[in-house]
């Protein structure tokens, strides 16, 4: 046991060293010979407990961070052959996996979009092409789900272990994709431009930001996950799962399959039995009640928050629009078409600053007269506490003459 204890130190030890040595200024081409035994019987534990002591050697954490890249460039070719350790559908592991595989479709799309731009004469104008690019990259926004849940759900635990090192380094690598991706959704904003101008904005802009998204999934699948797999215990993992949902999914949601150990049951904000009601001013509702209520109000609601964040929508028996799970969480900015942003952010800074609260919308849908209803929902002393959608089908009620004085059950709502 000794001897084995030995060898990972020494392998520590080693991957250290040449860790300095790239921070130096040493070509990868002439450690990565150095390093083919060593990863041989490496792990990436092994890989997090280096940057650990490396940070404690008094490495800056940014340091660590601006050769981050470098390092897995290094390593990719040995770590990347290593079997991957299987997680039970819904787990927290399995989302985590599904979401990159997910992030890393957008992505392609993403790239094989840049590539038409590239092809295209220099004084074209990509109108058409730029909104497909627009399209994607408000769906990959919704990596910023992924990397909260990893951040405020995951780290905490794999820190009770005393494994810092990941969540210092990747939660700075996180931080700094934001800042890229912030960059390119305001250059994809701008007004229109030529084809040159354009493929200077990939250039610069997207490939380098595209790059470290895929950059941050290949870390998390080789070191993250494993390190997470071998640390935590199954109570914890239970945590996570029940922590999970508030942070929402990135562009999946979880398969049914993993069940949480016995102790560990879905939190609520507000834990309600049965026979308890929520009291409010004009009477009281039980959590089955209010349930029953939602899902049978002749509007669709979706609410959003003070952050700009979804928190909740209902679930009647037919919405007008589809909404799915994994959009719990996400910036309302991007849950909306290119075409559409600019207003919904106008109606947000509206709501916001007080100047308005009420914007009213109707189209027409397949064939159903919609409306959809804006509101500012503020407290008592009339803070901003988000916005309400609420959408109805008027088709039926925009037929509607004379009276109805007598009951009477239309058919179709009979067999509901």
């Amino acid at each position: 046991m000794s001897e084995l204890i030995d060898n990972r130190a020494f392998r520590i030890r080693t991957l250290k060293h040449i860790i300095k040595e790239l921070h130096a200024g040493t070509a990868p081409e002439q450690v990565k010979g150095r390093l083919a035994e060593l990863i041989r019987e490496t792990d990436a534990s092994e890989i997090a407990a280096m940057e650990q002591e490396l940070m404690a050697e008094g490495m800056q954490v940014e340091e660590i961070k601006s050769m981050c890249d470098l390092h897995s460039q290094v390593l990719r070719d040995f770590i990347a052959e290593r079997q991957e350790r299987g997680a039970a559908p819904g787990h927290p592991v399995d989302t985590f996996r599904r979401e990159n595989e997910a992030i890393r479709v957008v992505t392609s799309r993403m790239k094989a979009i840049i590539e038409e731009i590239d092809a295209l004469p220099d004084d074209a104008q990509p109108d058409g092409v730029l909104d497909r690019l627009r399209g994607d990259f408000n769906e990959l926004m919704d990596v910023d789900k992924h990397y909260l849940r990893k951040e405020n759900v995951l780290f905490p635990y794999l820190e009770k272990h005393g494994i810092t090192g990941p969540s210092k380094v990747m939660w700075a690598k996180d931080d700094e994709v934001r800042e890229m991706l912030k960059a390119l959704g305001e250059a994809l904003q701008a007004g229109s431009a030529s084809a040159a101008e354009w493929k200077m904005v990939a250039e610069t802009l997207a490939v380098p930001a595209l790059r470290a998204v895929e950059e941050m999934i290949f870390k998390e699948e080789r070191i993250l996950l494993p390190i997470s797999l071998d640390a935590l215990t199954e109570d914890e993992w239970g945590e996570v799962w029940r922590n999970s949902p508030q942070f929402g999914w990135c562009l999946v949601e979880p398969l049914e399959g993993y069940a949480p150990p016995d102790s560990v049951v879905p939190e609520r904000t507000v834990e309600l039995p049965r026979e308890r009601a929520v009291q409010f001013p004009t009477g009281a509702l039980t959590f089955e009640q209010l349930m029953g209520i939602f899902s049978v109000l002749p509007a669709d609601l979706t609410f959003v928050d003070a952050d700009d964040r979804v928190r909740y929508f209902s679930e009647g028996r037919e919405r007008i629009f589809s909404r799915s799970r994994a959009v719990i969480g996400r910036k309302v900015q991007h849950c909306h078409p290119p075409r559409s942003i600019g207003a919904v952010q106008q109606i947000i800074s509206d709501f916001r600053s007080g100047k308005q609260s009420v914007a009213d919308f109707w189209i027409n849908f397949r064939g159903r007269f919609v409306m959809i209803r804006y509101l500012a929902v503020r407290g008592q002393k009339g803070e901003y506490l988000g916005t309400l959608e609420v959408t109805q089908d008027l088709t039926r009620l925009r037929t509607l003459e004379g009276e109805r004085r007598l009951l009477e059950y239309d058919a179709a709502e009979a067999q509901l």
